[in-house]
């Protein structure tokens, strides 16, 4: 018979308030709270301990600024050189996995977990979750929500305030509620960034 915990890594409909799910959720709000309160920012080295502890999965030590908010923490894997700006919130209930050099601007937000449309199912506390996966290179603007079940392909960039509920491909730019793709990321991008911005420093 499956746990609530299995039925949840599943994908299944499944009690968030059951007795093990509720343990793991406020042994990680502790984490967190001495994550984001506790900890002085110039103590970098519990800092760094701590994020290990939050994460499930990690290569190398993720940049992360507080405050910082997630549901169970050890469901979220991340690559090198990840870096998130304030406000970050990750809803990790169905997982998600992170690739090597992402970066988030403040205020962006992974949800993983939903809740029945009918309301009766809703009021008895059901929920399920999906996983959300993200490749490499990949550049999330800010306040951007991005929806369970979602996969953002290598190095896309997904433009300020957009709510992403599908899957957006590889070198995409994506932008809008809902988000859709706007064109395809190319040398014609670094060739603008290099002449406009490169040479004003010369």
């Amino acid at each position: 018979m499956l746990s609530e915990k299995d039925k949840m890594l599943s994908g299944l409909a499944h009690q968030p308030y059951e007795t093990e799910l509720q343990a793991l959720r406020l042994k990680n709000k502790e984490l967190l709270y001495e994550y984001n309160v506790l900890t002085r920012p110039s103590d970098k080295a519990t800092k760094e301990r701590l994020i290990l502890k939050i994460f499930g999965k990690t290569v190398g030590i993720p940049q992360v600024n507080s405050p910082f908010y997630c549901d169970y923490g050890k469901y979220i894997e991340v690559g090198a050189n990840f870096f998130t700006n304030y406000n970050c919130t990750i809803l990790d209930n169905g997982g998600v996995k992170i690739g090597d050099n992402v970066m988030f601007a403040p205020n962006v937000s992974l949800y993983t977990v939903g809740h029945p449309l009918h309301p009766e199912l809703r009021n008895q506390g059901w929920e399920q979750a999906k996983p959300i996966v993200i490749g490499n290179n990949v550049w999330v603007g800010g306040n951007v929500v991005i929806l369970g079940g979602v996969t953002i392909g290598d190095n896309a960039v997904i433009g300020a305030g957009s709510v992403v509920s599908k899957d957006i491909p590889a070198n995409s730019l994506a932008v809008g509620n809902p988000c859709r793709v706007v064109r395809q990321i190319d040398e014609q991008d670094r060739n603008y960034y290099q002449q406009t911005f490169f040479t004003q420093n010369v």
